[in-house]
């Protein structure tokens, strides 16, 4: 089993992401190792443990699922992302640089949708990419989002892209280790319409 996977587990994380395990290793034994030993306590539920089609392919095929495979789930995930009721794609990238810095949020003490803190969910963007210029301190584990909209346009086709990889990264990638912050509930329509505002609105210093 591979060590994340254990460290999610322990710090409460909102889904069994990856469970893959090497040659001659057995995923079922590791799955029902952590079915006994996990137990539930407040939002952290035994649901967690529970894997979908994707996951379960991803660690079948240790993240390099057949490309049928995987286009057929991909497919399957872009079904998934629910557009916006009334069309708009980007909220205020102001309160988007906000969600993307905060980092709290699904913890075990957490209430639904809400911090113990009682603040809305974090998107913890700087934790994997380079976002604005401002911030010096980000992590590697994604690629560059600076200048996202200024190096691709700001067309609908690239806003769509933007917000639907959000929602759902797994829609473009099966075993893209991103969360899936909309599938999942992490965040609101709101914030992931802001957070597509931050890489999106020319006026946006991510776009500077």
């Amino acid at each position: 089993m591979k060590l994340k996977t254990l460290a999610l587990l322990a710090g409460g994380a909102t889904i069994l992401a990856s469970c893959a395990t090497g040659p001659g290793g057995s995923h079922g034994d590791a799955l029902r190792l952590m079915q006994r030993d996990f137990k539930p306590v407040g939002i952290a539920t035994m649901d967690r443990l529970k894997q979908d089609k994707v996951q379960a392919a991803c660690n079948k095929y240790d993240d390099n699922p057949p490309k049928a495979l995987a286009d057929e789930l991909q497919k399957e995930q872009y079904a998934t992302v629910k557009w916006p009721a009334d069309g708009k794609l980007l909220g205020d990238w102001k309160s988007g640089e906000k969600i993307a810095q905060r980092g709290r949020g699904m913890a075990w003490n957490d209430k639904p949708g809400k911090t113990s803190r009682g603040e809305p969910n974090g998107g913890s963007c700087y934790n994997c990419h380079q976002i604005g210029p401002a911030t010096t301190s980000f992590g590697t584990i994604g690629p560059s989002l600076y200048q996202f909209g200024k190096l691709r346009g700001y067309g609908p086709d690239i806003q769509r892209y933007a917000y639907a990889k959000i929602y759902n990264a797994k829609a473009y990638s099966v075993c893209s280790g991103m969360p899936r912050f909309g599938h999942s509930g992490t965040l609101t329509e709101q914030q992931m319409k802001d957070l597509t505002a931050l890489l999106m609105d020319p006026a946006s210093p991510v776009n500077q």
